[in-house]
């Protein structure tokens, strides 16, 4: 066995870090940095130092050039070439002229004669982002059977990053390394997800940044996503149901997350009772966000679809379908009517908390039925307001007046009123008003102006309409839409900005469309769904179709939340995981026995701690590794071919993975991410002797 650590003649290089200090020879801009240390006066631009007019990358690589003592004295001096730069020239916004300095590639910095934020695309009117510049939103939109989050910025619609959440992914090394892979096998081991509903955690019934949550449709599960590394930290396996529809919260505060069980199964799903659909049931699980534990669980009637919390903590609606609890489509449909449920939270804890429940799987399982003796009192734990045939979406209007469920197979809305669920004997009287919307509608979003927009899937439009006229209005009535849009084409799902919280922004709104058709080039059978985005800020004017984004199939809800309410970390922070960082000068090679291999290693530009490992036939291996980068999007990894290992590492991130060294012969590890310009030579020589 025999390791060789990089040695002082190793060709190495970092391309941030040739700068007229290495040559030795002070240049103009020295004796100016020295003047000015030696008055202790930093130099001032238009009132703003030099220091506050670099921008972030310029920053990191200042701060990173030097390199660390652990590496200086075995980093050679390369006879590169010198550029010499002579001092930026920055303007400010609304210039139309002027010199950028002598270095090229330096972007004004866009700001108002105050200094100030100009406002944004939407208050100017001008819903482009140029090159460069940051969008207002993040848009966070389901991936569907990817698994996945896909993160767009708004209103240009770029897409920012992917989320890997359900299944393993290479690019971010999700499912790779010891800890997603670990993540994903307890969470059942399956290779793919379904997201479909992304909600981000509220605090004081407004966006906090903290935390988003997605379910899995396809295998009854519940994610976490940690909005600070933009990286999935738990999924919640949920028993006693299949297919986890609606994601949802109980507000103000996120004190829970909801989990609506859509189809209905045995209870448990073992084996018994699965010639009897009478014995079936669907349920809605309360999961504890900072856990991720299941608290308890409710039993209803019938199959549940989709669901949305109330403002004040109390309620929880959920639409339903299937009130035939019929297993076929010709059964499942007789019925002209199903239900809404609502869940009255605190009367649910109460249940559990006094032993009235049953467990099941593990879980305390409450009797939600109709039929329940814990719905026939003074105060039912969920009550069933009868709608028109198997409504789809629900959602509480900002105010938190109204809980809206969406026909689908009729062309009305139903508007429930919150306070009235608690007050009235008959379910029936809390129903306030039912506008005729339109053929299919499917999904209500919010301005801030008291406006509903809803999807309606056989029409192909978005329909405006005043919600506060439609309880004036009798039933049926159309006087309450305001305008129809198409879109392109059959949209299920739109989300307006913020508007899932009390005060919706009211500026722009995206339909996401099921069909393209002839909107993009053709690109074979399998389309492209589409995206549209729409400016909602302009009254007068009505809403106005910005663009077309085509979409991997297939998105369905999305979130948006605007940019000064996401704080992300630009490299991570090892006190936020249980790995020891590995620094430069700490790396280590042990054989803790015959066949156990331990290796703790860095990996910064141009090298990895060991360019040469030598194992043996059969040795289990362990290897630790730390990307020492302080430089923000300075990203390696480890990639080991034919070993199916590639660990992407961000700055200041450690990984783990193990592997069984079971193929003799030689194997180049290396970098799977373009670092630097040494980047091809950035690789490791794993040699694994045969055992003899």
């Amino acid at each position: 066995m025999t390791t060789h650590p990089n040695e002082s003649d190793e060709r190495t290089e970092r391309t941030d870090e040739h700068d007229d200090a290495e040559s030795g020879e002070p240049t103009a801009a020295d004796e100016e940095g020295a003047a000015a240390a030696a008055d202790d006066e930093p130099e001032i631009v238009d009132g703003r130092t030099i220091e506050h007019l670099l921008t972030d990358h310029e920053r990191d690589i200042a701060a990173t050039a030097k390199g660390t003592d652990a590496t200086a004295a075995k980093r050679p001096t390369l006879d590169l070439p010198r550029l010499e730069l002579g001092r930026r020239d920055f303007m400010k916004a609304g210039a139309v002229a002027g010199a950028m300095g002598s270095l090229a590639g330096c972007t004004s910095i866009l700001a108002d004669e105050d200094g100030e934020d100009d406002g944004g695309a939407a208050a100017s009117g001008d819903h482009t982002v140029p090159p460069g510049e940051h969008d207002e939103y993040y848009g966070f939109l389901s991936g569907g059977h990817t698994g996945e989050i896909r993160v767009v910025g708004l209103p240009s619609m770029r897409e920012l990053m992917r989320i890997p959440v359900f299944q393993a992914e290479s690019a971010r090394g999700f499912g790779h390394d010891a800890r997603t892979s670990e993540l994903l096998e307890e969470a059942g081991g399956y290779t793919w997800g379904d997201t479909h509903h992304p909600r981000v955690s509220q605090t004081d019934n407004d966006y906090d940044g903290r935390w988003l949550f997605v379910n899995d449709k396809a295998n009854g599960r519940m994610a976490r996503v940690d909005l600070k590394y933009f990286e999935t930290d738990a999924i919640t396996n949920v028993p006693n149901c299949q297919g986890v529809h609606g994601a949802c919260m109980q507000l103000p505060d996120t004190q829970l997350v909801f989990g609506v069980g859509e189809f209905r199964v045995p209870m448990p799903n073992d084996g018994r009772d699965v010639d009897d659909p009478d014995e079936y049931g669907s349920v809605l699980t309360a999961i504890d966000p900072e856990t991720m534990d299941i608290e308890w669980q409710v039993q209803v009637d019938g199959n549940m679809d989709n669901g949305d919390g109330g403002k004040e903590g109390r309620w929880f609606f959920a639409t339903g379908y299937n009130s035939e609890e019929g297993v076929t489509e010709a059964e499942m449909t007789r019925s002209d009517r199903d239900y809404v449920k609502a869940f009255d939270i605190p009367a649910i804890w109460d249940a559990v908390e006094n032993g009235d429940y049953e467990e099941i799987s593990g879980v305390p399982v409450v009797d939600g039925r109709k039929e329940s003796s814990l719905n026939q009192g003074d105060r039912p734990i969920v009550r069933y307001v009868a709608t028109p045939k198997s409504p789809h979406g629900i959602s509480v209007t900002p105010d938190g007046k109204y809980a809206i469920a969406s026909g689908k197979l009729d062309p009305s809305c139903t508007v429930i009123g919150v306070e009235e669920i608690a007050e009235v004997d008959d379910p029936q009287d809390a129903i306030l008003g039912q506008p005729r919307i339109g053929m299919g509608p499917l999904h209500t979003a919010y301005d801030d102006r008291g406006h509903a927009y809803t999807t309606c899937f056989i029409d192909s439009v978005v329909v405006k309409w005043d919600y506060e006229e439609a309880v004036e209005a009798e039933a049926g009535s159309e006087e309450p839409v305001i305008e129809r849009h198409d879109v392109h084409y059959n949209p299920g799902h739109l989300i307006a900005a913020e508007s899932y919280t009390a005060s919706p922004q009211g500026d722009y709104l995206i339909s996401l469309n099921k069909l393209s058709k002839d909107r993009f080039l053709p690109v074979g059978p399998i389309h492209p769904e589409n995206d549209q985005l729409f400016y909602i800020g302009d009254d007068d004017a009505g809403m106005q179709l910005i663009k077309d984004k085509p979409s991997y199939p297939e998105p369905h809800d999305a979130s948006v939340v605007h940019k000064d309410k996401i704080e992300p970390a630009k490299t991570w922070d090892p006190d936020d995981y249980e790995l020891d960082f590995v620094e430069e000068g700490d790396e280590s090679f042990e054989r803790v026995d015959e066949n156990t291999v331990e290796i703790e290693m860095w990996a910064r530009r141009n090298e990895f701690a060991f360019p040469e490992v030598e194992l043996r036939e059969g040795d289990e291996v362990t290897i630790r590794i730390s990307n020492v980068e302080t430089t923000s999007d300075v990203i390696h990894s480890l990639a080991i071919p034919e070993y199916d290992i590639n660990l992407a590492l961000a700055p200041q991130d450690t990984r783990e993975v193990t592997f069984t060294a079971d193929e003799p012969g030689v194997f180049w590890a290396y970098c799977a991410y373009f670092c630097s310009a040494l980047h091809l030579e950035m690789r490791s020589r794993i040699l694994v002797q045969p055992d003899e």
